[in-house]
């Protein structure tokens, strides 16, 4: 990390400051508050977020920095900052500076190459495993791997800049586990279907070892000191955060005392009966190990909700733009479990001008659907807003009227 220059460290430490006063600023405590109420079936209103992954668009004509670390660290200020100032959604801006632990889980050793393509985010895989009998040999054993030292580098380096009026925080956030998703990476989506079929007993066998060993990488964690209590600012996940009541706000924790994550997208063509079978008993037993569990990504979860539903510690599943929403508004009425609604991205992301009246319709459809449960909206996926800004909050204020209106 390169030493960062007084004119660079007077811009950092003034964004920090400002980001310490959007903080303390009355519409975000309201937000603080409205979140812990929300995560605990309180909240009287819906929560919105607005993912910025068009943050290509939005942050780097903003930064001001001319050295490389420093430039990283203003980005960084500003992802804290850049949803309550310009977005206008329910960001919850925090009083600290987050660290993650530079901390890793290879599953069975086999670190994947992502070949990608220039300037674009599209990558191929050399899929490691071709037949899942005579390639069977290449699944060795899981590694853990925690860089303490550079992780307290970073931190002291953020905190020699402006720790004394941001203070870093250095923990993991909510544990994050997609075990699909890593069998996809190594043998392909389609090897991994036909698995399920053709080799039953070894891919049973497989996904029960990447859940014993995802249940050591946690042991492996707390061993090493690197969890901390997920109650509060803590990101989630999927555009959500880990506000509670129910957990420990101090330490020291394990992962049963923390919010986890789990997906299953590549579970989309497969049956209830395989997921039951194939995927599920290996997921509720990582799903144990969490005080609280997220569950879902872009997968209609209302298909496999025989079996989700069994989880008895899932506080929030992700209701998506393929997702039977009436469906699972029926199912989570009464039940301690959020609907967390993910709209279609088309609307913000695709086309120059936002499309008001089918933006409308389509929310006050999630808004009826959803009537009974408790309401959390996020929207993802959207990678360019056309350099728009004044499009984007007209997208959150208008989610914002229909729920005046509706809710």
């Amino acid at each position: 990390m390169e030493p960062i220059s007084h004119k660079d460290r007077s811009i950092l430490r003034y964004l920090a400051e400002h980001k310490l006063n959007l903080h303390h600023s009355k519409t975000n405590q309201c937000n603080l508050k409205d979140w812990l109420r929300h995560n605990s079936f309180a909240c009287e209103r819906p929560m919105i977020h607005l993912e910025i992954s068009f943050r290509h668009e939005i942050i780097p004509k903003r930064l001001q920095c001319e050295g490389q670390f420093a430039r990283h660290l203003e980005e960084r200020l500003w992802e804290g900052i850049i949803n309550h100032e310009v977005l206008g959604d329910d960001y919850p801006v925090s009083d600290n500076f987050w660290v993650e632990w530079n901390a890793r889980y290879i599953p069975f050793g086999m670190d994947v190459e992502f070949i990608h393509a220039d300037n674009s985010m599209g990558y191929r895989i050399d899929y490691p495993i071709k037949n899942l009998d005579t390639d069977y040999n290449k699944f060795g054993q899981p590694v853990y791997h925690i860089d303490k030292a550079a992780t307290v580098a970073y931190a002291n380096a953020a905190a020699d800049v402006f720790g004394d009026i941001l203070p870093v925080r250095t923990g993991v956030s909510g544990f994050k586990i997609c075990p699909t998703r890593f069998f996809v990476h190594v043998m392909g989506m389609e090897l991994l279907l036909f698995s399920m079929y053709d080799n039953p007993e070894k891919f049973n066998g497989l996904m029960g070892r990447f859940a014993e060993d995802t249940v050591g990488y946690f042991r492996f964690l707390e061993e090493n000191n690197a969890v901390n209590p997920t109650a509060g600012t803590e990101y989630l996940g999927q555009g959500s955060w880990c506000f509670t009541n129910e957990l420990p706000a101090l330490g020291p924790v394990t992962s049963k005392d923390m919010w986890g994550f789990l997906d299953s997208q590549e579970s989309v063509g497969i049956s209830p009966g395989m997921y039951e079978e194939m995927i599920f008993p290996h997921y509720k037993m990582i799903a144990d190990q969490f005080g609280l569990l997220s569950y879902g990504c872009c997968e209609p979860v209302h298909q496999f909700w025989g079996s989700l539903a069994k989880l008895a510690n899932l506080r929030k599943i992700t209701i998506s733009p393929w997702c039977d929403e009436e469906f699972m508004g029926e199912a989570l009425k009464g039940r301690e479990t959020i609907y967390h609604r993910k709209p279609s991205p088309n609307f913000l992301g695709v086309g120059q001008n936002l499309d008001e009246p089918a933006l409308r319709e389509h929310i006050v459809k999630t808004l009826k659907a959803a009537k009974g449960c408790t309401l959390e909206i996020t929207q993802r996926d959207v990678y360019t807003i056309n350099s728009d800004e004044a499009k984007a909050r007209r997208f959150v204020e208008v989610i914002r009227e229909e729920i005046a209106n509706n809710w």
